[in-house]
């Protein structure tokens, strides 16, 4: 699994540095840090989108947050990986 995170600077401002914090800190945690490549982009054209967006798998995603980042997680991430 590829994640790209946008570092553009209208993500920077929305948080993109915490959600990458939080993502690498996820992956540890669950030991999928060997299945998923972390990548910084620069902007992927969702700026008014609310919070951080990404790219998973090509798919961009938009709006993970501090708040919402760990239901993104479970259900995007470690769901695709673990098959639960």
């Amino acid at each position: 699994m590829k994640i790209e995170l946008c570092f553009g600077s209208s993500c920077h401002v929305k948080g993109a540095n915490t959600v990458f914090e939080l993502l690498k800190a996820a992956l540890k945690e669950n030991h999928l840090e060997d299945k998923v490549e972390v990548a910084g982009t620069l902007c992927l054209g969702q700026c008014k989108e609310p919070g951080a967006n990404l790219r998973l798998d090509g798919e961009i995603v938009t709006g993970i947050t501090a708040s919402n980042f760990k239901q993104f997680f479970d259900t995007r991430i470690k769901q695709a990986l673990m098959g639960k």
